[in-house]
């Protein structure tokens, strides 16, 4: 009788004995079997985890983690779990190497010469400066849009209502990067009915506040309580996105506090709130607690807020819904824009790089050191926009071609591009023409169902469907 057992017992000499964490098969074992013996086939951009398990003794098979590799890594990919992507039309084979014991199975990946099927729906074209947008958790019915200008609109079931939700344009700065910035709900807001918005004030101050509401579609202004003042030497890179993150904590973005090319040091700098996305818990005190996670925790000099550092201006960042990876896309200086991608598995601490590094390139110097800095992912030349717009890992289920697809723009040329983080690595990158809504990008949204709409500066909203 053939018995399936996980990895953390074996037989040896007819007993079971515990496996210890050793990567060594037990003896005698007579084949190494990967589970998908016909072979394997798959589309350009898709996925399929394989498993292996070991024959012992032609009396048990034993469920293991072996290594994984692809002869050809550029038809295939897989990672150490088993994961396979397909990366480019071809043939290849997947190896399972379980302490020299070796099986392999046969990749078909197919697909890849068209363009797969996405379109925009425009949902409205009413906006003023649009700059973000949120849904409420759990709400499939509301979207919430922040105007630059200090209002924040409701949209229910794709019809704009004609009253605000928020209205405190008199107390934010006006015109290029200041303003209304972004809002967020509360992981409680049926409950407790908090939401937190990030503005610039009127002498240019960078303020995260929380508001309560009157019912569902009104906050009330006079419910204000500051959460977070940070002082802006200058008037551009705000940042400006408080989101929250996996654990129900607070991020909050924060750019270098402006001019060019960082001249006060903020970026390498832990003893400033700037250049940096923070961590705030607002549930464990009032204004909130500092995570005792945090990275920078206890550590001289440092604020215990900062969650990563080594940022030019996160206008936009997101975490995956389904994977909790943070995904930042980061405005460059004068050559390169760049999209950062944070494992939830590595935490907290890494150091982007800026004013070292601008993307995968010294900063302002012939030479430099990328010791202990973290590079991006993808980044693009000014040659092909102007400003990174960061965006959403696509997990709806209206559009399957964008199924675990990384979605960014840029502000100027207002393209839509997309790419697969996988293994480390930004893999199947692509452009999709009918997703550009042309220039002046702001930002993408992702509603309470995972849909993801685009917002255009000129006051349009789309959202991304199937075509």
């Amino acid at each position: 009788m053939t018995r399936f057992r996980p990895w953390s017992a074996f037989l040896v000499a007819g007993a079971v004995a515990c496996g210890g964490g050793t990567t060594e098969p037990p003896a005698p074992v007579d084949s190494l079997l990967v589970l998908s013996p016909s072979g394997l086939s798959l589309d350009v951009g898709s996925t399929q985890v394989l498993s292996a398990v070991l024959v012992v003794a032609d009396t048990d098979t034993v469920v293991v983690q072996p290594g994984w590799t692809s002869r050809e890594a550029g038809v295939a990919s897989v990672t150490t779990a088993g994961l396979v992507l397909g990366v480019a039309p071809g043939n290849t084979h997947v190896v399972a190497d379980f302490g020299g014991v070796t099986d392999s199975v046969p990749v078909a990946v197919t697909g890849g010469g068209a363009t797969p099927s996405a379109g925009l729906l425009r949902i409205t074209s009413a906006l003023t400066a649009p700059v973000h947008a949120v849904a409420p958790p759990g709400d499939p019915t509301r979207l919430f849009v922040v105007e630059q200008g200090g209002t924040v609109r409701v949209l229910r079931n794709d019809t704009l209502l004609a009253a605000a939700f928020l209205d405190i344009s008199d107390r934010v700065s006006r015109g290029g990067e200041q303003g209304l910035l972004s809002m967020a709900f509360h992981p409680a807001y049926a409950t407790n009915g908090y939401v937190y918005v990030s503005y610039t004030d009127t002498v240019g101050t960078s303020k995260v506040v929380r508001y309560g509401v009157s019912d569902p579609e009104t906050a009330n202004p006079a419910s204000a309580v500051e959460v977070l003042s940070v002082n802006q030497p200058f008037t551009n890179h705000n940042g400006g996105l408080v989101t929250f993150g996996p654990g129900g904590m607070l991020y909050v973005g924060l750019g270098d506090g402006g001019s060019g090319g960082d001249p006060l040091g903020h970026g390498q700098n832990l003893g400033t709130l700037l250049g940096s996305i923070l961590r705030l818990d607002v549930d464990a005190g009032s204004p909130y607690v500092i995570p005792a996670d945090n990275p920078f925790v206890g550590q001289a000099g440092a604020r215990g807020e900062i969650w990563v550092y080594g940022l030019r201006n996160p206008w936009r960042f997101s975490f995956d819904r389904s994977l909790g990876d943070l995904y930042i896309g980061d405005v460059g200086q004068g050559t390169l824009e760049e999209i950062d991608v944070l494992t939830a598995a590595g935490g907290g601490g890494a150091n982007l790089g800026w004013n070292i590094m601008e993307g995968t390139s010294c900063y302002n110097a012939a030479t430099c050191s990328t010791a202990g800095l973290t590079l991006p992912v993808a980044e693009y030349t000014h040659g092909d926009g102007c400003s990174v717009t960061g965006g959403f890992v696509y997990r709806g289920s209206d559009v399957p071609d964008l199924q675990g697809r990384y979605l960014y723009s840029d502000y100027c040329a207002g393209w839509v591009r997309s790419f697969t983080f996988f293994g480390g690595q930004a893999v199947d990158s692509r452009q999709w023409p009918d997703l550009s809504p042309g220039p002046g990008v702001t930002s993408f949204a992702e509603d309470a169902r995972g849909e993801v709409y685009v917002l255009t500066h000129g006051g349009e909203l789309y959202r991304i469907v199937n075509n």
